[in-house]
């Protein structure tokens, strides 16, 4: 069974969809969501929700903690579980459960597989030209100072745990969205091997993006951080 890694915070109108989406696909997978203590109730949604379905898993956090110590904490989960295979993925349908068999078809091609915006032209069609610039340049920077190609800031990921040592996620240490291409960048230094498959990626469904201008510049003091680091003393990201 696969496992699919979904971090909440606030998404009350999107998590009965994006559960109906799933169950109508014709691959099962188990689900673990990861909430934040949402303010609008999508824990207690999904609390009942787990209690109806023996598919779906909830790790509860007391707070905000943010969106790359969710990714960490859903990982480790997956170790401890056992698990092979796990998808990451956002909540609020800018990644189609649909394109998961995407993701699967490739699994035993590479230790990450990464969704990459970039790869087709219509990756980004349906998000606003400020989104569309904020990406770019995200990943100008990543290419540029982190000298990776991929896309390294998206979280529609499958990742083989099997061959992916959890001391690579116990070395990111990142609570923000700087886990997104720290994560890369680490597993990338260690040679394990990574491929991109074009994907698509709709508008939000409902709901607000959570990314604050705060994040953005924390996401890019990081980046500068592990290009320093990386120049005087990179065997820190060796494990």
């Amino acid at each position: 069974m696969y496992l699919v890694i979904i971090p909440t915070y606030n998404e009350a109108e999107n998590v009965e969809l994006m559960l109906n989406r799933f169950n109508n696909l014709n691959e099962k997978f188990n689900l673990l969501f990861i909430d934040d203590n949402s303010p609008d109730g999508t824990g207690k949604i999904l609390e009942k929700k787990s209690k109806e379905n023996a598919n779906i898993y909830i790790i509860h956090r007391k707070k905000k903690y943010g969106i790359g110590s969710a990714h960490i904490d859903g990982l480790m989960w997956a170790y401890k579980k056992n698990y092979k295979v796990v998808i990451t993925m956002d909540c609020d349908f800018t990644h189609s459960p649909d394109q998961i068999k995407l993701f699967l078809d490739e699994k035993n091609k590479a230790d990450l597989i990464v969704g990459s915006r970039f790869l087709d032209k219509g990756g980004l069609k349906n998000w606003s030209i400020q989104r569309k610039l904020i990406t770019y340049f995200g990943h100008f920077l990543t290419s540029t100072l982190l000298n990776i190609s991929y896309d390294a800031t998206g979280a529609f990921r499958l990742y083989n745990i099997s061959k992916i040592p959890k001391e690579i996620f116990l070395k990111i240490n990142s609570d923000g969205y700087s886990f997104f291409f720290k994560s890369i960048f680490i597993i990338n230094f260690n040679n394990f091997t990574i491929k991109e498959i074009p994907i698509v990626l709709s508008s939000r469904s409902a709901g607000n993006s959570k990314m604050k201008f705060s994040d953005a510049l924390n996401g890019i003091m990081e980046l500068f951080k592990i290009f320093i680091l990386k120049i005087i003393n990179n065997s820190i990201y060796k494990i």
